[in-house]
């Protein structure tokens, strides 16, 4: 992971990139408490300011005076690394991807619809930077991939609805330490794999 400074005035200062990286990481915390721990320390943060900018996060994502999903992202993260297009099915996509500091191999993906809408937003591995190799269960460490990655790898993999708006899950089978395959279920927080499970 990468490194970034912290401010001691977070609370007060405009909410910024670290401010969301602790927001990713606070979603995570329930499944991966000690990465999470070391990944907010790098980021000189306390667990109080994580949970405060969670909480500035969901207030501006719910005040009536609240930009669009799209406007919101740029605002806190700044001009895009990179625009694409994507087809998802038959919709057409614009992807907007941004950098984050605490994992330099991934990107931060925001898929607008025609209309301007937010349609999706996740981590995804950065454009050129090579896939991590998934041959058995055994490779599926936390956060050590993103859900199309475990899907692509394990196809075909059936989707899950998941407990919150920023997660999935991935129902696959999968060979297990000694070749036999057997099925997993696997869950993601904002695209980042946290866990992965034997099903039956």
């Amino acid at each position: 992971m990468g490194c970034m400074p912290a401010s001691s005035s977070r609370a007060s200062a405009p909410f910024g990139a670290l401010d969301f990286q602790l927001v990713l990481l606070r979603r995570m915390a329930d499944h991966n408490a000690d990465l999470v721990d070391d990944a907010r320390r790098e980021l000189g943060a306390s667990i109080a300011e994580m949970r405060e900018a969670n909480r500035r996060w969901q207030a501006m994502a719910r005040s009536p005076r609240s930009r669009g999903a799209a406007s919101r992202y740029r605002s806190v993260l700044g001009a895009p690394e990179e625009r694409a297009r994507r087809s998802i099915g038959d919709l057409e996509c614009e992807a907007l991807l941004w950098p984050v500091p605490l994992w330099p191999e991934l990107r931060f993906e925001v898929l607008l619809a025609p209309n301007g809408a937010v349609w999706h937003e996740w981590l995804v591995r950065a454009p050129g930077a090579p896939a991590p190799p998934l041959r058995t269960a055994e490779d599926l460490a936390p956060w050590s991939c993103t859900v199309d990655e475990a899907a692509r790898a394990f196809a075909p993999a059936r989707p899950m609805e998941g407990t919150a708006p920023t997660r999935w899950g991935l129902l696959f089978e999968a060979p297990d330490a000694r070749g036999e395959r057997r099925p997993y279920a696997a869950e993601f927080t904002w695209g980042l794999l946290q866990r992965v499970g034997a099903r039956g």
